[in-house]
């Protein structure tokens, strides 16, 4: 799900888009660009899969309408999945919950249950860009546009999140960690699109938290992130999960982070371990949004806060 095309972009498709024909008014510009809106995910990815030139996948938009407007890419074929039933809704059931992948940030926001189990992934998810993004943009594709400080991701693998991806003859379920494989690269082959991003269930013991630090006070990449999720049993860390973003090529689980705090009632002691583990796993680039130096002090300084968020959600006290 690299990205998107369509509602305030349904114009495209009514205005600039004649049906009639193969092309596709974009920018003042007339190219052969085919649209699609598939009904179903088997639709969808059989026009992936038979498409022998460069093929996108259209959730929200707001990534992929923004790399053609400024060349980054030309689609040959622009699939729009907004129309399909199967990535529509957010549903929860006894084994967790499950987000369609077309479903916007705003959506995902004004769900009180699914704000209740797992507020670290819906914090992430309205980090996302402006109120006007967050009408468009999907956890599903700020996942497969594979950007190493996409905001959604480590809060996603925090909690244990899985990718429900169909091709044209299977359909398969993924970690979330093993999606992307680099800077704007996925593992997912030719004609495989992602139906829907399922959460695990939660309970009154788990608790998950996501921060990020930009230069500005929103609408920015993040410099750092940091994604925690924990369970807590008689006031201990029984089971934890850390995950940094923006400080490697993908997101980074770092399980030393995690191994600092189980067995404790996060005490200070744990925290700065934690926070040493969290510097030590860093990779990161000198940009120009911060240094190598700036980025690994931060990450742990993150860890640290995200974690003693998601232990008192978890009903912990220190």
């Amino acid at each position: 799900m690299t990205g998107n095309l369509q509602t305030g972009y349904d114009k495209l498709a009514q205005q600039r888009y004649n049906p009639g024909r193969n092309a596709v008014y974009f920018e003042g510009v007339i190219t052969s660009m085919k649209y699609e809106t598939p009904a179903t995910t088997q639709e969808a990815a059989t026009l992936l899969a038979k498409e022998k030139g460069k093929a996108y996948v259209l959730a929200g938009g707001t990534d992929l309408l923004a790399q053609m407007r400024s060349g980054m890419v030309e689609p040959d074929l622009v699939v729009d999945i907004k129309h399909i039933p199967a990535m529509q809704g957010i549903k929860k059931s006894a084994t967790g919950t499950r987000i369609g992948a077309a479903v916007c940030g705003a959506e995902m926001g004004e769900n009180k249950a699914l704000k209740k189990d797992w507020p670290g992934v819906v914090e992430a998810a309205n980090l996302i860009g402006s109120d006007q993004i967050q009408g468009r943009c999907t956890v599903a594709g700020n996942l497969c546009n594979g950007s190493p400080a996409a905001d959604s991701v480590p809060a996603m693998i925090a909690a244990g999140a899985k990718a429900i991806v169909v091709g044209p003859k299977k359909r398969r379920t993924v970690a979330v960690e093993k999606v992307v494989t680099g800077p704007g690269k996925t593992s997912l082959a030719k004609g495989e699109v992602i139906e829907a991003i399922t959460l695990p269930k939660s309970s009154a013991k788990t608790g998950d938290a996501y921060l990020r630090f930009i230069p500005r006070t929103e609408m920015d990449i993040a410099v750092v992130s940091a994604g925690v999720c924990l369970t807590v049993d008689k006031g201990v860390v029984k089971t934890a999960k850390v995950v940094l973003g923006a400080v490697a090529a993908t997101a980074v689980i770092v399980a030393d982070a995690a191994k600092a705090i189980i067995g404790t009632k996060l005490d200070d002691a744990a925290l700065e371990a934690l926070a040493a583990a969290c510097s030590a796993a860093c990779k990161p680039i000198d940009d120009k949004r911060g240094t190598i130096h700036y980025r690994t002090k931060v990450a742990g300084v993150l860890g640290k806060r995200a974690a003693l968020i998601a232990f008192e959600r978890a009903g912990g006290k220190r």
